[in-house]
C-alpha cells in the first residue's frame, strides 16, 4: 500500500511539472497577394485562432500568445470572439505583439473561444531574393520558451535586380553558344542536338522576361530551364565535334588502306616492301588512335577525343602521303623499255644485240644492191 502510494505521489508530481499546453488551431488563413511579392507591395492577411474547448481552460493563464511578422509598418487588427460576442483587442503595431494568457485563459465549460486577425504591412527590402514570414501564431511559456507554434506563412520577397542579372547572365552564355555552333557548323560540325538546347533555352528565356514580379519562382525556374539547356548544348556540340574529328582522320585511314591493297601484289622489290611494312605500321597506330579516341567519346571526355583524333588524322595523313609516292613510283616504272630490260639481262641482253646488228648489217647490205640494181637497169 506504501508503494502504490509513493509511486502515485511521483506521477502527481511529475504530472504538475509538466507545462500546460493549449491545442491551438489556426484556419482559413489568406493572403493576398498570392505569389512572390517586391519590396513595397501591400500584403493583407487574415485568419482564425480557435481555442481548446476541453480542459481547465481554453489557454494556460501563465503563457503568451504571440503574432508576428516580417511585414514593414504591420497593422494588426485583434478581435476575441467569446460565445459569439466580438471583443477588439487593444494591441500595438509592432512587428511581435503579444496577448497574455490571463486575457485568453477561460473556462471551455462556460466559454466557447476563437479570435480574428487581420493584418495589414509593406513586403520588406532584400538584398536577395529572401523568404520571410508573413504571419506566424506560436504560444509561449512566461519564460520566452517555445510551447507550439500554430502556423507560419512565408512568401519569397524578390530582388528584382537579382532576377535581372540572372536573365542577362543566362542570355549572355546563350549567345555564347549561338557563336559556337555557327563556328562549328562552318567546319561541317553536325550541329542538330545542339540547334536544339539552344531552342529549348531561348524560350526558357523568353519565358523569364514575360514574368511578373509575383512570378519570381516560375522565372527562375525557367531560367535554371535555360541554363541546363545551355549546358546540354555545349556538351553536344563538344561530342559532335570530336566525332567530325573522327570522321576526318578516317578519311586518309581508308584512302591508305586502298593504296596498301593495290600496292601489296605489285610491291616485288625489297625496297618496296619494307616501305609498304612501315606504312602499315603508321596506320595501325592511327587505326589504334581513332580507338581511343572513340572510347573517350563514349566516356564523355570530349576534349581527350579530339586530340587523339587529331593526332590520329596526322598519322594516318603521313602514311596516305607515303603510300601515294610508292605507288606514283611504281607507276612510273611500268613502260615497254622497262620491261624490255627486264626480261633481258646479263648475256642473254648481249646475245640479243649482236643478233640485232647482224640483222641490220645483213638488212643493209640487201637494200643496197636493190638500190644499185635499181640504177642500172
Amino acid at each position: 500500500m506504501k508503494c502504490s502510494l509513493k509511486w502515485f505521489l511521483l506521477l502527481f508530481v511529475f504530472v504538475a511539472a509538466l507545462p500546460a499546453v493549449s491545442a491551438l488551431s489556426v484556419s482559413t488563413v489568406s493572403v493576398s497577394p498570392s505569389g512572390d511579392l517586391t519590396p513595397g507591395t501591400t500584403v493583407t492577411a487574415s485568419f482564425t485562432i480557435e481555442f481548446s474547448s476541453s480542459g481547465d481552460e481554453t489557454f494556460p493563464t501563465d503563457d503568451y500568445l504571440t503574432l508576428s511578422t516580417d511585414l514593414d509598418n504591420p497593422n494588426w487588427n485583434v478581435v476575441l470572439v467569446l460565445n459569439e460576442i466580438d471583443n477588439p483587442q487593444p494591441v500595438d503595431n509592432a512587428k511581435t505583439i503579444d496577448l497574455s494568457g490571463w486575457v485568453l485563459s477561460y473556462d471551455p465549460d462556460d466559454v466557447e473561444e476563437s479570435m480574428r486577425v487581420s493584418l495589414t504591412g509593406t513586403a520588406p527590402s532584400v538584398t536577395s531574393t529572401t523568404e520571410k514570414t508573413i504571419v506566424e501564431v506560436s504560444q509561449l511559456d512566461n519564460n520566452g520558451n517555445l510551447v507550439d507554434e500554430a502556423t507560419s506563412v512565408k512568401r519569397k520577397v524578390v530582388n528584382t535586380g537579382e532576377v535581372t542579372a540572372t536573365i542577362a547572365a543566362t542570355q549572355s552564355s546563350l549567345d555564347e553558344l549561338r557563336i559556337a555552333i555557327d563556328e562549328k557548323y562552318a567546319l561541317g560540325v553536325d550541329t542538330g542536338a545542339a540547334e536544339d538546347k539552344y531552342n529549348t533555352a531561348q524560350s526558357a528565356i523568353a519565358s523569364a522576361k514575360a514574368q511578373p514580379a509575383s512570378g519570381y519562382s516560375n522565372a527562375i525556374a525557367s531560367l535554371e530551364t535555360a541554363g541546363q539547356a545551355i549546358s546540354d548544348g555545349q556538351k553536344a556540340l563538344d561530342k559532335a565535334w570530336a566525332e567530325k574529328k573522327v570522321a576526318d582522320a578516317q578519311v586518309p585511314i581508308s584512302q591508305t588502306d586502298a593504296l596498301i591493297t593495290w600496292i601489296r601484289p605489285n610491291a616485288t622489290s625489297s625496297e618496296y616492301k619494307s616501305a609498304l611494312s612501315e606504312i602499315s605500321t603508321q596506320k595501325e597506330l592511327a587505326t589504334g588512335l581513332v580507338d581511343d579516341a572513340n572510347d573517350a567519346i563514349n566516356a564523355g571526355n570530349y576534349d581527350n577525343a579530339r586530340e587523339k583524333a587529331d593526332a590520329a588524322f596526322r598519322k594516318a595523313n603521313e602514311s596516305y602521303t607515303s603510300a601515294l609516292a610508292i605507288k606514283k613510283s611504281m607507276m612510273t616504272g611500268f613502260n615497254p623499255l622497262g620491261m624490255i630490260g627486264g626480261l633481258f639481262k646479263g648475256s642473254t641482253l648481249i646475245i640479243v644485240i649482236v643478233l640485232l646488228v647482224i640483222i641490220g648489217a645483213v638488212g643493209y647490205v640487201i637494200y643496197r644492191k636493190r638500190t644499185q640494181w635499181d640504177e642500172l637497169g
